[in-house]
């Protein structure tokens, strides 16, 4: 009798982790009412403070205390907007600051460096706070935006370096790094941890931005872990803070498409997020739902509309990595000579896969294979670079590396998505 129980016992534990694949994730009613579009609070925000800091702003602009909350307001509107020249009339007011200022100049500094990150001009950004730190500034400020630019650029050690310097397990600015940190080196377990107790400071503070920060990536991360419910929650508890994050909003698309395999869903709350806010990732993604459904002429006619997204708007660089990828299988030529351009802005394991990925397309698989092995191989956990290091080894008929990224691949399938699952079974 006792052998009996433990035998139902181990069948109902099977059970229970089986039946989750079976059971959405979404309900719409916990977040359909957050895809009224009429709801634009944090744009509202962010117009009025444009409006504000304007009509205080001299017309010579030289009142540098008001050059700085001008410039944030039109990083909001680029947030809520997805319009990249907010981010350069930003960037215009920042310098200009930079420039001017007696007393603050390190502050315009490390704002101007964040407004080159959030473009992809990551040399720039790293350069300047470099520059800064030699000078009279606030080194600790200066030194944690210098591990996020030092990971960005490749420059791993010198980040470790940065992060050690300001050591604290208190201060929820150094955790969250220690969480990126972590996630860089393999260790998903600890880089959730870590969120999580940053996750507390923000309760803790009841920081509405902080806690809309945290909430989202710590979504990110559970959903990289396999824990999609978990991540849902997250996402949800970040709407209820703010109603019209466009970010969070692609994330339950996402968990749609690739969890619920409710592609009639995911297109319902990404048309939802494209009538106010307009980067071009959408376009790309929806091409990815529509070929996993089998329309191939939408999938198509979305990417074009990707690629013109990107002319028609002022994003600079900060769509490099999704074109090489677009034009690998296009225009490998032009895949490699933007590949190559990216290299001189972050030569990254995640910089170098692209480049491998478009010499391979361009017919020259030796050198693709020699650049994953001097460059990526053993050097990140990032699933596209994994996959592309596959793409490399098949052409070179390396196939028992193959087979290993394909076991280490299948534990990353909910970040994949359906449609790469199915390719990278067929390797």
């Amino acid at each position: 009798m006792k052998n009996l129980v433990w035998v139902i016992a181990a069948v109902l534990l099977v059970a229970c982790k089986e039946d989750p694949k079976n059971i959405a994730i979404l309900n719409v009613e916990d977040y359909d009412s957050f895809l009224d579009t009429s709801e634009r609070g944090t744009f509202n925000e962010a117009t009025t403070t444009v409006d504000f800091w304007s009509k205080r702003l001299r017309p010579d602009t030289t009142g540098v205390g008001d050059l700085a909350p001008l410039a944030g307001g039109y990083e909001q509107l680029f947030q809520q907007t997805g319009k990249g020249e907010y981010l350069v009339m930003a960037e215009e007011l920042y310098r200009k600051g930079w420039e001017i200022s007696a007393n603050n100049k390190d502050g315009f500094a490390r704002h101007l460096a964040h407004n080159y990150v959030s473009q992809h001009r990551f040399s720039e950004a790293y350069e300047l706070l470099n520059e800064t730190l030699n000078t009279p500034s606030n080194k600790h400020q200066t030194k944690l935006m210098l591990f996020d630019v030092a990971m960005e650029v490749g420059e791993y050690n010198k980040a470790y370096e940065y992060l050690n310097e300001v050591t604290d397990m208190s201060d929820y600015n150094y955790l969250i790094r220690l969480s990126k940190w972590s996630d860089y080196k393999g260790n998903l377990d600890d880089a959730i941890r870590f969120m999580e107790k940053a996750r507390e400071i923000a309760d803790s503070r009841d920081s509405k931005p902080l806690k809309i920060w945290t909430y989202s990536n710590l979504g990110d991360y559970y959903g990289h872990a396999g824990m999609i419910s978990k991540s849902y929650e997250m996402y949800l508890q970040t709407l209820k803070l703010q109603p019209d994050n466009a970010y969070v909003k692609k994330g339950l698309a996402w968990i749609a498409y690739a969890a619920d395999d409710n592609t009639e869903e995911a297109h319902r709350i990404l048309d939802s997020v494209m009538v106010y806010h307009s980067i071009p990732d959408y376009h790309l993604l929806k091409s990815e739902i529509y070929e996993y459904e089998g329309f191939l002429a939408k999938a198509e006619m979305e990417q074009k509309r990707f690629v013109e997204a990107i002319e028609a708007g002022n994003y600079g660089t900060m769509y490099n990595a999704y074109l090489i990828e677009y034009y690998s299988e296009s225009n490998p030529s032009k895949a490699v000579q933007l590949a190559k351009e990216e290299l001189t802005n972050r030569k990254t394991p995640e910089a170098y896969h692209l480049l491998a990925l478009s010499e391979l397309k361009s017919n020259n698989p030796t050198l693709a294979l020699q650049i994953i092995e001097d460059y990526v191989k053993g050097k990140t956990f990032e699933p596209m670079a994994l996959y592309h290091s596959a793409l490399v080894y098949k052409a070179n008929q390396k196939y028992d590396e193959v087979e290993s990224i394909k076991k280490e691949l299948m534990e990353a399938s909910f970040e994949l998505g359906p449609l790469l699952m199915r390719e990278i079974n067929e390797l």
